[in-house]
């Protein structure tokens, strides 16, 4: 199962990265926008948790965000935390960056059909939450 959930994610961010790459922007990028977008100021690790990535992806893809001016860190109750907030130059990216991941997720939903889309989304939505609850890691 984990193969082809690796070869399918791998095709689907290829697919969006072809669309998002004239904006100059990854698909890990527009996740990282949209999930600041609609939750405001999180710490790095609430972020990291949100969307299951792992800390070192997560800082190189952030360092990467921070100098393009996406994003704006500060520090939080103590010297290791960190929150992140879309800046404005994130907000115009995401705003470029919609339509256009739009159009890709509305040909896949046509081609999948409605309710295909519906089990699909339900299912990977299922399997992350089995996955992160603690009795289902495989722990040595």
């Amino acid at each position: 199962m984990c193969g082809n959930f690796r070869r399918t994610s791998r095709a689907l961010t290829q697919l969006y990265e072809q669309a998002l790459r004239p904006l100059g922007l990854r698909a890990t990028q527009f996740t990282i926008l949209q999930a600041l977008a609609l939750a405001g100021e999180v710490t790095q690790g609430q972020l990291g948790e949100m969307l299951a990535m792992d800390s070192t992806s997560l800082t190189r893809t952030l360092a990467i965000m921070v100098r393009q001016s996406w994003i704006t860190v500060r520090r939080g109750k103590d010297r290791r935390e960190r929150r992140l907030r879309l800046a404005s130059g994130g907000e115009t990216q995401l705003k470029n960056a919609v339509p256009v991941w739009e159009k890709v997720q509305s040909r896949l939903r046509r081609q999948l059909g409605a309710q295909a889309w519906k089990n699909l989304l339900q299912l990977t939505q299922q399997v992350t939450g089995v996955v992160k609850t603690k009795e289902a890691r495989y722990e040595l």
